[in-house]
């Protein structure tokens, strides 16, 4: 069976599909003339993933497993995968986050090697008392340093305040108490529950031959036999388990996250919710809107100040962060500005503002290869259409956006988390 191909003729864009007979998702959007490729191949196993069914049997595993399994497949018997891509010339690197964990390369030429590279990283899991234990070290290391990063904590502590029970409200890594319980089964147990290809994709893009990439899938990926993997979360409230929560942190400008909590409990948005999400954001507290520029003129923030949305399996969220030197004042004005916003709805003028950049934004994102990769294995993942926004945008109304409104940024049910700076305490 060959590649489905998939076309936008108003972007001029298309990308090529399979189910590889190994169990492996491969998506390939070739960009001819451009000067580097992209490769990310990833699994739904992140942080909040630490209770699972696998063939019947449930397991639990330690916090931070995720981040600590990322780590242990770039070593092998045959050394380790760095010192490989360093001959082919390509930058590697991975990531763990709630929700998954992905490894990547890019490079400008010996795209084939390196991806033979990435398909024997994935399947040469090689862990050992010995190699585990040193691990344990390194790893430990890189949670210390997470734990004085202002710009983490303030997340990671929004999180634990916000939920309840939902393993979101756990840091990624885990603990160094957490990590030390980790043994080499464990590793293999967790690999085998979620680094079966028929749980992985792979997306590339770049100036690269569909059938390049299904030769060396041939070569050099084995069949896996479909494997049954479920993940257990527990029922999490809909109130915020907190509403203020406090660090103190050797920094200059004290941090603030404000965090409204969502109904989680549908998962991953859809395009369009994400689509109206999006406007919300750029319409009520983008850099052209007028919250952001009375914040800005009554010095509440600088220009470190940002929006998120966050979204996943039982959790959604939309936060509002930067520095300041006044945390709850920044807190107060947002709040009521909130309340206004849903007496009065996003106005006409500010959806077509806007709808138009954000129309801007989604076209620029088909000239980068890596935000082209990322949106094609988060189709899988999500079940979102990569070109169902761009459609969506000249379709959706003010209506549309007012009525996801109301589904988010209760002012009743949001978290103010902090970083004080030391000479703020008395």
């Amino acid at each position: 069976m060959g590649f489905e191909i998939i076309k936008h003729d108003a972007l001029g864009e298309k990308y090529y599909t399979m189910k590889h007979k190994s169990g492996l998702m491969i998506m390939v959007c070739p960009k001819a003339g451009f000067h580097s490729s992209y490769a990310v191949i990833g699994t739904l196993f992140g942080s909040i993933n630490r209770e699972f069914i696998h063939n019947g049997k449930r397991i639990r595993v330690p916090d931070g497993t995720a981040h600590y399994l990322e780590h242990k497949l770039f070593e092998s018997e045959e050394g380790d995968a760095f010192k490989q891509y360093a001959k082919t010339g390509a930058s590697a690197n991975a990531y763990t986050s709630f929700d998954k964990t992905c490894y990547l390369f890019s490079c400008s030429e010996k795209f084939e090697e390196s991806l033979e590279i990435l398909f024997d990283l994935i399947q040469s899991p090689y862990f050992t008392p010995e190699t585990v234990a040193k691990e344990q070290g390194i790893i430990g290391q890189e949670i210390k340093m997470y734990d004085d990063n202002p710009e983490w904590c303030v997340n990671i502590n929004l999180m634990k305040a916000m939920y309840q029970n939902h393993p979101i409200n756990t840091d990624i890594a885990g603990t160094v108490e957490s990590i030390a319980e980790i043994t080499p089964e464990i590793l293999y147990e967790c690999y085998n529950s979620y680094y079966n290809l028929n749980n992985m994709v792979l997306s590339v893009a770049g100036d690269v031959d569909p059938e390049t990439v299904l030769a060396a899938a041939d070569r050099k990926l084995k069949i896996n036999g479909d494997v049954k993997t479920e993940s257990v979360f527990p029922e999490e409230p809909y109130e915020v388990g907190e509403s203020y929560i406090e660090q103190i942190l050797p920094v200059s400008v004290p941090l603030f996250a404000l965090g409204f909590k969502e109904d989680g409990s549908k998962g991953f948005a859809t395009n369009k919710e994400l689509l109206c999400t999006c406007i919300i954001q750029e319409a009520f507290a983008g850099e052209g809107s007028a919250l952001y520029r009375e914040l800005l003129d009554k010095k509440l923030i600088n220009s470190s100040f940002y929006t998120e949305y966050g979204e996943g399996i039982g959790y959604r969220f939309f936060t509002f962060q930067g520095e300041t030197k006044y945390p709850h004042e920044v807190s107060e004005a947002i709040k009521q500005a909130v309340s206004r916003l849903h007496e009065t709805g996003i106005s006409q003028d500010d959806f077509e503002n806007a709808r138009r950049s954000i129309y801007g934004r989604i076209v620029r994102g088909f000239d980068r290869t890596s935000s082209i990769a990322a949106d094609l294995i988060n189709s899988v993942f999500t079940g979102r259409n990569i070109y169902e926004s761009f459609d969506l945008v000249s379709s959706v109304t003010l209506e549309d956006v007012n009525q996801r409104l109301t589904e988010q940024l209760d002012p009743d049910n949001c978290c103010l988390s902090v970083i004080k700076a030391i000479t703020d305490v008395t």
